[in-house]
This record gives structure tokens, sequence and C-alpha cells, in this order.
């Protein structure tokens, strides 16, 4: 083949035509500029310059690259699983759960446990090793994103909540567990909503093998190996899993960076002075005023009992770790009690910074044209986990 006909593997972007001057043209530059201006009329337009630069590089530093060694170690381990049967021996057993109740094969339990051992893109290295894809119709692949979020930092914001016992006075234990059976239905609201979107997606191609780039289709009942004795593929598997690893954690950069520093400009105030410096993480505090305004929906959904505790859900849609730490000042101010523990549990596992990951999880599985659709499906799953978790709380403690 002439080296002029040879096909680009890394543009994957595909681009349609319009007029060159058109209606967008001329609106986009005052949706611009507005958009500025709602930072800068508060902050300051300097301010909002140099927050929107200190947090990109904060996130790259704290975040990024903490994102990016658990995608490392998580794709070592995964490869490791993967070359020795584990993924496969996990399908077979748990077939029969997964399938009723999420419509996934038995592998994408595999999937929920990294993702509540670490953080949401653990779920991105098992999602790069081909012998881990081809349990899934195309169909459903995309749904790994919803499933995988869904108990992200799980361990992380049980073992929080449940250490809060002391200063709220008593065993949180049981919030904590009636927390973990709302993010489970919230889970399942969301996978099976992303399923009816994607089938939609994919139409006649739903149901073909997922493969990946350059994947292979694994015979029936056969898996994968490596060459070599066991202590080379263990060598092999370490090292590519976590070469996998370092490639996830750098694709999803520009999602972490640019998503997430809106959506904590949106969610945070000033600095602990009460005035704007232009220091990472200050921001206008427009989603909490929002969510203010819907109190009397939200109160008897989620059983809050105050509208303080409307900040912990808000602040989770950035942010699992943010809303931990709010969750310890409602906790010694006397705002929160078992009951909002268990909601804070549930979504602040279902929806652990979801708008801040999940515009990159779904760009590096290469389904970016169903972000929206992941989005809105999380959203609502989200919503039924601090329902569920509400009323599973009433039903078994009262309203004690």
């Amino acid at each position: 083949m002439d080296l002029q006909e040879t096909p680009n593997k890394q543009d994957k972007t595909e681009y349609s035509y319009k007029k060159e001057l058109g209606l967008e043209t001329f609106i986009f530059p005052f949706i611009f500029i507005g958009f500025f201006a709602l930072f800068a009329v508060k902050m300051g337009l300097a301010n909002t310059i140099n927050t929107m630069r200190n947090t990109a590089y904060r996130l790259l530093i704290d975040t990024v690259l903490y994102i990016t060694a658990v995608c490392v170690l998580m794709g070592a381990i995964s490869s490791l699983l993967s070359e020795f049967g584990f993924v496969s021996l996990a399908n077979h057993l748990l077939q029969p759960l997964m399938k009723p109740i999420y419509g996934l094969p038995g592998a994408a339990a595999l999937g929920v446990v990294t993702t509540f051992l670490s953080d949401n893109p653990a779920i991105l290295a098992l999602a790069e090793d081909s012998r881990f894809r081809h349990y899934f119709k195309r169909y459903q692949f995309p749904a790994l994103t919803n499933i995988g979020t869904s108990f992200g930092m799980g361990l992380i914001v049980c073992t929080y909540m449940y250490s809060l016992s002391p200063l709220i006075g008593y065993s949180l234990g049981g919030a904590v567990m009636t927390g973990l059976a709302g993010a489970v239905i919230g889970s399942i609201v969301s996978t099976r909503l992303m399923l009816v979107f994607t089938r939609r997606f994919f139409a006649d191609r739903a149901y073909e093998l997922e493969t990946g780039e350059g994947g292979i289709v694994v015979p029936e009942n056969m898996r994968q190996i490596r060459e070599g004795g066991i202590g080379s593929r263990v060598m092999a598997s370490v090292l590519e899993g976590g070469h996998s690893g370092v490639r996830m954690g750098m694709s999803i950069i520009p999602g972490v960076l640019v998503i997430c520093t809106v959506v904590m400009m949106l969610i945070n105030g000033p600095s602990e002075s009460g005035v704007y410096t232009g220091a990472a993480y200050e921001g206008i505090q427009l989603l909490p005023a929002l969510a203010s305004k819907i109190e009397f929906i939200i109160r008897p959904l989620f059983g809050f009992s105050s509208p303080e505790s409307i900040g912990i859900p808000v602040t989770a849609l950035g942010a699992a770790g943010a809303a931990l730490s709010l969750t310890q000042t409602l906790v010694i101010r006397g705002l929160a009690n078992g009951g909002d523990i268990a909601v804070f549990t549930a979504m602040c596992m279902c929806w652990s910074g979801y708008l801040s990951t999940h515009a990159s999880m779904m760009d590096s599985l290469n389904c970016k044209e169903l972000i929206g659709k992941a989005i809105l499906s999380h959203t609502l799953g989200g919503l039924a986990s601090g329902v569920a978790a509400h009323w599973i709380y009433v039903l078994a403690y009262g309203l004690a």
C-alpha cells in the first residue's frame, strides 16, 4: 500500500461540514463571554483566570497522577487475572447473577470489585484488555462506565462514613450498609437505562462481540494466553497491563482538567477567609444555591434533616472526596443523623464525581457519542440510590 493511502490510526475524529459563517458563529462569542462573566462578576476576572489555572494544575498533580497510579496497578492486576483464567472463572460463576440483574456478563463483576476498592477509572484498565472485552456484546460495553462509577471509591466512602460513629454518638454500621444497598439499587437503574440507549444506538451491530481496535474474536469456551512459561507470562502480564494503565491515565487528562475545573468552580465557595484570592478550588457556589431552591422536593425524597445536607450529594457530583469532608462538618455541627449518613453513603458512592469523570471515561472507551446518555442514566441512578437508601432506612430503623 502506498504511504499516502495508509490511514492515520491516531486520528479517530469524524468531521462533517457546515457553512463557513452561520448563526452559531455569531451566537458563540456571547455564550463564551457570558460563561466567564458568570464567574468574573463574583470572583473578579483576574481571580477567575488564576483559579482556573491553579485548579487545573492541582487536579493534574493531585488527581490525575493518583488516578494514573491506580490505573497502572489495576492494569497489572487485571492483566494477571485475565492471563491465568480468573476473569473466565468470574464470568462463569457470576453469570447467573449479573445477567438477570444488570444485563451484563459475569465478568462485569470484576469491574465492580476493582472500582469499589479504588476509583471510577480503575475499570478502564480492565476494559483495555481484549480478553476481558470479548465477554461483552457491543451494546453492553459502554455500560461499564455506569456500573463501575456506581461503586467508585466504595470502600473509602463506607469506611469513612462508619468512622464518624464516635462523632454522632452511636454506631453507623446499619446506616452504611443501608447506603450500600441504596448504591446497588442505583447501579441497577443506571446500568439498565444505559443499556436501553446503547441497544438503540448500535442497532443491527448491538449483539456483535466487543473486541476493540485490532482485537480478535476468541473461540467459544477458549481463552487467550501469552507464550512462554509461568514466570515469563507473569512478568509480561504485569508489564503490559501496567503499560495499558499508563495509556488510560494519560487519556483522561483533558476530561478531568477541563470538566472537573468547571464543576469545582460551580460547587465551591471562596477561601476560608471569605474572600477570593485566585487560589485553586475556589468557586461561586452556584450548584448548591440552585439545589436549595428545590429543597421542598428534595427533602421528602431523601429525608434530609437539615437544608445544608443538600450540599453533600451536590458536591459528590464533582468529587466524592470533597463530599466526605463536608459530611464530617455537618456531623460535628449536629446537622446530620443516621438517616442522612445512609443517603450520603449511597449517593457519594453511586455518583462519586461522575460529572468530572464520565466524559473522559466514555471517550477512553471510544464511546464519546454516548456521553450524554451515560450522564443522564447515571443522574437518575444516583437519585434512585438516595431515595432507596432513605426509605430502606425508614423501614428498618424508623425516623430516628
